[in-house]
């Protein structure tokens, strides 16, 4: 089967299909609430073929990205990861990635469309160096097995599955073709990106369904990763934030690694302590979605900040939100306002000291 095929399948099996949907190819597949149930229940298989992947290669490519990116890429041992970001000298936030590593490589995932971006960035810097840095989008497609039971199912299924830890990458066969499984949680439920060649991940999909697993679409897994925290970048972080402000620090910024392109505004940052904004999680008791940028007021009617995502949540019915908010105004269950409705602020975990050495993916 070719990729092709893979919409053809989805639609056989009751998809509503997008032109293109930047997180996944089918809005859903009947019944959006069930699937929403399903991959934080028991199990559920979303298409994330159109993510970007970009391969780095050469003897020099974990001391050339740990370069560039706000984590520690040197101590990255093959079969482990880390969630890190590309920053200019400025500390801005240019991608937002998922480092993998391997025997003889490291696999960076990240936002569909950003793969050109990604390479010629990177690519600028490379000198002397033993690197060499290449978009794979168009050779290889994720699909994401997510919930309760996706550790399981994989174990049942691949022989000597060993889960890898957080971010980083197993390898096995599927459907009769290899893969490689990255553990991300990109909704807060164990995920599993099961990669596949472009031309052998109909016969995954279609393999993986078969065995009853439920497919799933865009409309609840937009839901499941905002409810999760989890940014989607060139919607709730641009250029124009710099990297504490996307509420990652825990999970992708390394304050011990040394020096880095973006490093000293970065460090300088986390020594004045705090952030002049940050992005949010939002709970909104009523009301239809809200649109992005929508204002974030106090109950004072004070504007402290805008929408970047929101969705209906089928499990309350009510919109949840990431908002792009002022810190200054914030606290743990900050009482705001949305168009009128009342809505309360879930900020990010604050992270211990030297967190972010203990919880990117070396353990977990």
């Amino acid at each position: 089967m070719t990729n092709n095929s893979l919409s053809n399948i989805q639609t056989e099996q009751g998809a509503t299909l997008t032109a293109h949907d930047r997180m996944g190819r089918a809005k859903d597949f009947g019944d959006p609430a069930a699937e929403y149930i399903a991959a934080g229940e028991t199990i559920a298989l979303f298409d994330l073929s159109d993510r970007t992947s970009v391969e780095v290669r050469g003897d020099d490519r974990l001391s050339f990205l740990h370069n560039f990116c706000t984590n520690d890429i040197n101590r990255l041992a093959p079969g482990e990861g880390c969630e890190a970001f590309l920053t200019s000298i400025k500390g801005r936030i240019l991608a937002h990635i998922i480092v993998s590593a391997t025997n003889d490589a490291l696999w960076l995932d990240s936002e569909p469309g950003t793969a050109e971006f990604i390479v010629s960035h990177l690519t600028k810097y490379v000198i002397t160096e033993d690197v060499e840095i290449t978009d794979r989008s168009a050779d290889c497609a994720p699909l994401f097995l997510v919930g309760p039971q996706a550790e399981a199912w994989l174990s049942d299924r691949i022989k000597n599955f060993s889960p890898p830890p957080l971010c980083g990458l197993a390898v096995g066969s599927l459907a009769g073709a290899q893969v490689m499984i990255r553990r991300f949680d990109f909704t807060g439920q164990p995920g599993f990106e099961i990669i596949a060649a472009t031309d052998a991940v109909a016969d995954v999909w279609q393999a993986i369904t078969d065995t009853g697993v439920p497919p799933a679409g865009s409309e609840a897994f937009e839901v499941l990763r905002i409810e999760a925290g989890f940014p989607r970048y060139g919607i709730d972080l641009t250029d124009d934030n710099i990297a504490q402000e996307a509420g990652r620090t825990a999970q992708a910024i390394s304050f011990t690694k040394g020096c880095y392109l973006g490093q000293e505004p970065i460090a300088r940052l986390d020594a004045l302590g705090h952030v002049n904004r940050i992005l949010t999680r939002l709970t909104i008791r009523a009301g239809e979605a809200p649109s992005p940028g929508t204002k974030v007021c106090c109950t004072d009617g004070k504007t402290i900040g805008h929408i970047t995502s929101a969705i209906l949540s089928p499990k309350t019915g009510h919109p949840v939100a990431l908002a792009l908010l002022k810190a200054t105004a914030l606290s743990p269950g900050t009482k705001l306002t949305v168009n009128g409705s009342p809505a309360t602020a879930i900020l990010p975990a604050t992270p211990t000291p030297d967190a972010s050495n203990d919880t990117n993916g070396a353990t977990s």
